[in-house]
């Protein structure tokens, strides 16, 4: 009875641990802003100061928050140390960092997309078209869509078949995370019709045209971002 006691604390601890990672993402609450306080969170979703606790230190092993004796709990990042594999949380200038990313992606993810549309099974296009159905949704309805973004570009990796692609599927999810980050979602109808126009080529195994698709969404990541840093 005690090891299911402390299952059912353990999963509702990683429950609220991610409500209050979306909370931060949704609000959003900026990186050096502060969270608000125990009792808040607490009211917020419903459960006791000892969950909220543990969903905070969780955060901050994951390098999300930090806790600033006698200050408070203060959002340090929003990509998870699991994600960041190229150590990009703690390069300076952020902005650069999404304009060498998408740098980085023009010279892969178009021929990766092109690769796609030679290889990918029946049921790999069928997931990828589920996914850029759950983006557009999401993106409609007004909800968090970056992880089914990342899933997305990470399926369209899967469908090349090429393992050393595969391979770099971690720096396409930081990149993505950080482009979101970055623009503050500013490109969404954008996101909606080249996603489409990327999984469309790549269900009628047009890889020119899934190249060229890929090519206009970072296209339009590269300008985007370019337009920001001029600001």
């Amino acid at each position: 009875m005690k090891d299911l006691s402390h299952l059912k604390s353990k999963l509702l601890t990683e429950e609220v641990e991610e409500q209050i990672f979306q909370y931060i993402i949704k609000t959003p609450i900026r990186i050096g802003e502060k969270l608000p306080n125990e009792f808040e969170l607490c009211r917020l979703f419903g459960v006791s100061r000892s969950t909220v606790r543990e969903a905070v230190k969780s955060l901050v092993y994951q390098g999300i928050v930090e806790v600033r004796r006698g200050a408070g709990t203060y959002v340090i990042s929003t990509i998870p140390l699991a994600e960041d594999p190229l150590g990009i949380r703690s390069m300076p200038d952020k902005e650069a960092i999404a304009m060498d990313l998408v740098e980085v992606r023009l010279m892969i993810e178009p021929a990766m997309a092109e690769m796609a549309a030679q290889q990918a099974s029946r049921e790999e296009i069928e997931k990828l078209q589920m996914l850029c159905s759950r983006v557009e949704q999401k993106i409609l309805d007004g909800e968090n869509y970056i992880r089914d973004d990342i899933a997305f570009h990470c399926c369209v990796a899967e469908c090349s078949r090429n393992k050393i692609v595969e391979q770099i599927i971690p720096i396409i999810d930081t990149a993505v995370m950080m482009f979101v980050n970055v623009t503050h979602k500013k490109l969404t109808a954008e996101t909606i019709r080249t996603h489409r126009a990327v999984a469309d080529a790549i269900a009628e195994g047009d890889g020119q045209g899934a190249k060229l698709a890929m090519t206009m969404h970072l296209a339009y990541n590269r300008e985007m971002i370019k337009n920001i840093r001029q600001l």
